[in-house]
């Protein structure tokens, strides 16, 4: 079965180029099932970028699934017109009564803010506690990762001295987790951040799951319900390029991205070499939580 999104939202002429089989409203109405309902919370500047690099990925599962795109409550954005927003997203005051099988939180590019000075860190906090009563399976991904290792387990969060930035190789620390199933032993996945979580301050409450040279990469809860991933398996193969390329027009003196460009040749198109392990991430994600949400939502929650 194919993703279902809005009917006219720009992502979908780029996924149905791709081959990625996209859903009709009308289509979707005819098949008597129930299908899991994913919300998105992009938090990300440019929107319709992050929402094709998800939808992609969500779209390759067998099932039918309806994605939400939220948005939070109050905030302007400098990136994306409100008359795109009004059409395809959602506030999250418009669906926190609802409840969803999955959700991602995206990262944002406020990683030197301290947490409680982000403008949002309030709506923040209700919008993760919100996941623990009305989420089968969330997903975290980079800032949004850190904000919920932050809250909801007492991880440190530090700068570090230099930006880690590029595709690395990395260790499946536990095979047998049903989020890494199919995974090689040593992925190379995209890092694109100066922040990283104190290895120290992590609990019994957390497992790491998958771990590298460059730092810490994915962590999940011993209950399964919540996954924290640090990086970006999500990206294209130009996201960290198109990264590169603004950092230097700003001034800033950003190194290429590691392990990106064939043999280190800026002036060549960057390949992607994880493409597979980010559709296997979120089929596994997606799979697990077909397998244990209630078929009722609303039991979804429920002690």
């Amino acid at each position: 079965m194919p993703i279902r999104i809005p009917d006219n939202l720009p992502a979908r002429k780029i996924l149905e180029d791709e081959g990625v089989n996209v859903m009709d409203t009308s289509r979707a109405a005819r098949q008597d099932i129930r299908p899991l309902e994913i919300g998105l919370l992009n938090l990300m500047p440019n929107k319709e970028r992050t929402e094709t690099q998800f939808s992609r990925l969500i779209g390759a599962t067998p099932l039918q699934v309806n994605l939400s795109l939220v948005r939070i409550t109050d905030h302007q954005s400098k990136h994306t017109s409100e008359d795109y927003l009004k059409t395809f997203y959602q506030t999250w005051e418009e669906v926190k009564e609802r409840k969803f099988d999955g959700f991602i939180v995206t990262g944002a590019p406020i990683a030197h803010i301290p947490f409680e000075d982000v403008r949002y860190w309030n709506e923040m906090l209700e919008i993760m506690a919100w996941t623990r009563t009305n989420v089968h399976r969330t997903m975290f991904i980079c800032w949004g990762a850190q904000a919920a290792l932050h809250h909801f387990h007492g991880v440190k969060r530090y700068r570090m001295d230099e930006k880690a930035f590029g595709v690395f190789r990395h260790r499946i620390v536990n095979s047998r987790s049903p989020y890494l199933r199919g995974m090689s032993d040593s992925p190379m996945i995209p890092v694109s951040r100066y922040n990283d979580m104190d290895r120290a301050s992590v609990g019994d409450d957390l497992e790491v799951l998958v771990d590298g040279d460059i730092g810490l990469c994915m962590l999940g809860d011993r209950d399964g319900r919540a996954v924290y991933f640090l990086n970006h398996l999500e990206y294209d193969n130009r996201s960290l390029a198109d990264e590169y390329e603004r950092d230097i027009k700003s001034g800033i003196n950003t190194p290429p991205p590691a392990n990106l460009f064939p043999n280190g040749d800026t002036s060549v198109e960057p390949e992607n070499r994880w493409r597979s392990h980010a559709h296997l991430l979120f089929q596994n994600w997606i799979n697990e939580m077909y397998q244990t949400t209630p078929y009722d939502l609303n039991e979804i929650g429920a002690k």
